[in-house]
């Protein structure tokens, strides 16, 4: 019998999961700091378009994750051994093909990425070396959700945090060599990301090796199915969230080189707060997932209370934190005065979204868990429209109408969940199986 789950119990689960996002936050915030410290505005506005599109392409595909951890948990809920490695082994092998589908690719999403965005020339020249280096990582970092999302389904969040670790530490003493020694700019920053993705896969197939077992139902065409199904879901709501924040930081970039880079060193602020924080989020997406595998009502209640309570405390700390340390941090970060003034300027705005954007975390987490992938996509598509749509109804505003949008934003995405809650109660009741 599983025992109940307490506060104790998700604070158990949950830090090394929070070690472990701070660890996956950490590569964005070191790029930055490195490029802020050793460059200009250009180069930091660069290392911000260029990360923000294989953010887009990366986690376009972070279904790779996602449904390998709600699936897993279910799998693992409802005693499913063979399942449980079967759905490893498909991870893996769809992030090796995929990784190699965005290298064949690459030539032209790089043009069409940096086409899009409305930046100076010199950003857009930097920021294609960063993205010319960076991409011979793309078969390791999809490779790796897989194996985050197995970690996750099926609680092993310590293995999850030495996974992370290696990835952050490798990320961030690459960084130092090649820009802080060789000089090699946005391009070193994105080769020493590739090669930490390399070395971080390499430790993750170790940690998953009891996983790599035969599975007997591997290529189950039904299980094929039904997994293509949540993946394409899931798909459609990353793109349309990975749209939104390519419209934040577009917004920015159309303002100038100063809000760019400003805007980007806010955004790792709020990148980190959201990586700490979606650890409530996916211990939530681990015991929903189990909870609805097992049809347990009482467990689902507990994942869903135990971790938002937690989850909430959590973000007003970090949101005091921003208030109380954002000024010394945005002046450590950045050199360049313009885009130092643009930070302090908005860092009130920044620190409102650790607190506000808990609702949607969590709430991605649940739905996760229990596999509502149209839930979550109808929900991501809505509050993006809306949030564009606002965005350009306070053109006029400048960077004060990017932010009050862009806060908004978060807000909407847990208003367009909320209503799902329901459905989700009533499908684990013990009626529910008996219609």
């Amino acid at each position: 019998m599983t025992s109940p789950l307490t506060r104790r119990r998700v604070l158990s689960l949950a830090w090394p999961v929070i070690l472990a996002q701070a660890a996956t936050a950490t590569p964005g915030v070191v790029d930055t700091a490195v490029m802020g410290r050793a460059g200009n505005a250009t180069d930091l506005a660069a290392v911000a378009v260029a990360a923000v599109t294989f953010s887009f392409v990366y986690w376009a595909f972070g279904f790779l994750r996602m449904a390998t951890t709600g699936l897993t948990a279910r799998a693992v809920g409802a005693g499913e051994a063979d399942e449980v490695r079967a759905l490893l082994q498909r991870g893996l092998l769809s992030g090796l093909a995929l990784g190699l589908a965005i290298q064949l690719l690459f030539p032209a999403w790089r043009a069409a990425a940096i086409a899009g965005f409305q930046a100076s020339a010199g950003v857009e020249a930097e920021a294609a070396t960063y993205m010319a280096a960076r991409v011979w990582g793309a078969p390791a970092a999809l490779m790796g959700f897989a194996i985050n999302g197995w970690l996750l389904g099926t609680g092993r969040t310590r293995g999850l945090l030495l996974f992370q670790v290696v990835l952050n530490l490798g990320n961030a003493l690459l960084d130092a060599a090649f820009v802080g020694l060789l000089g090699w700019g946005a391009a070193g920053i994105g080769a020493g990301t590739a090669i930490a993705e390399w070395l971080a896969l390499a430790v993750g197939l170790w940690l998953v090796r009891s996983g790599l077992r035969r599975a007997p139902r591997l290529l189950d065409r039904a299980r094929l199915r039904a997994l293509f199904q949540a993946n394409m879901d899931i798909l459609v709501r990353t793109l349309a969230l990975l749209g939104a924040f390519a419209w934040f930081v577009n917004a920015g970039a159309s303002l100038g080189d100063a809000e760019a880079a400003g805007n980007q060193v806010l955004l790792q602020l709020i990148a980190v707060s959201a990586f700490v924080l979606d650890a409530f989020a996916f211990i939530a997406e681990k015991e929903t997932g189990e909870a609805v595998g097992a049809r347990d009502p009482d467990r689902l209640r507990a994942a869903v209370w135990r971790t938002s309570e937690l989850a909430l405390a959590a973000g007003l700390l970090f949101s005091v934190g921003f208030w109380v340390l954002g000024d010394p941090i945005i002046r450590a970060f950045i050199t360049d005065p313009d885009a130092r003034a643009v930070a302090l300027g908005f860092l009130p705005w920044c620190a409102a979204v650790p607190l506000l954007g808990v609702p949607a975390w969590q709430l991605d987490g649940i739905f996760l868990g229990a596999t509502r992938g149209k839930a979550l996509r109808n929900a991501a598509v809505v509050a993006t429209c809306a949030y564009i749509a606002l965005d350009l109804l306070l053109t006029e505003h400048g960077n004060t109408g990017v932010w009050w949008a862009f806060v908004a934003m978060y807000v909407l995405r847990a208003l367009t969940l909320l209503p799902g809650l329901p459905g989700l109660w009533r499908s684990v009741r013990p009626e529910a199986e008996a219609r």
